[in-house]
């Protein structure tokens, strides 16, 4: 077993009880030394208190499995606020701002922006403002290639 995969066997299961997950986990060199980058995750926003919560749970962790041999830098962060989102976890995410990538374009556009307002086992809602007029539309999420979350200017 990797260095890599012995780091997410110690912290995927107390992740998982402090309610986040380990959504990702690399290992970079550069002329300062080592880095364990730890990306983590929830349905909930990520503030800079959680990212000092994670990486006050996991160093202990971490130190007491020992599982790279050399010094390293922990660096802790999340997704961010543009996170992709899991399709099938679309509910997790109702009344927020979202950009969906479609495979089947609606009304000749690829891409949509609106507030997700309905989830239903083969359909979302969402609503979209169109210049001034909002506006509610119906999409087949079997025509959705990809979610994240987005930012409302």
């Amino acid at each position: 077993m990797d260095e890599i995969e012995r780091v997410k066997e110690v912290l995927s299961s107390p992740l998982e009880k402090a309610g986040y997950e380990l959504a990702e986990v690399t290992l970079s060199r550069d002329k300062n030394g080592l880095t364990l980058h730890v990306l983590v995750d929830r349905d909930l926003p990520i503030s800079l208190d959680d990212i000092v919560e994670v990486s006050n749970l996991i160093n202990p962790l971490l130190d007491n499995a020992d599982p790279i041999t050399e010094p390293y830098l922990l660096d802790v962060s999340s997704l961010g606020s543009e996170k992709p989102l899991h399709l099938n976890r679309l509910e997790h995410y109702l009344h927020q701002y979202v950009n969906l990538h479609l495979t089947h374009p609606y009304q000749g556009e690829n891409i949509l922006e609106g507030e997700l307002t309905e989830v239903a086992p083969d359909t979302i809602t969402l609503l979209l403002t169109i210049k001034t007029r909002k506006r509610s539309v119906v999409l087949s999420r079997a025509d959705i290639d990809k979610a994240r979350l987005a930012i409302r200017f």
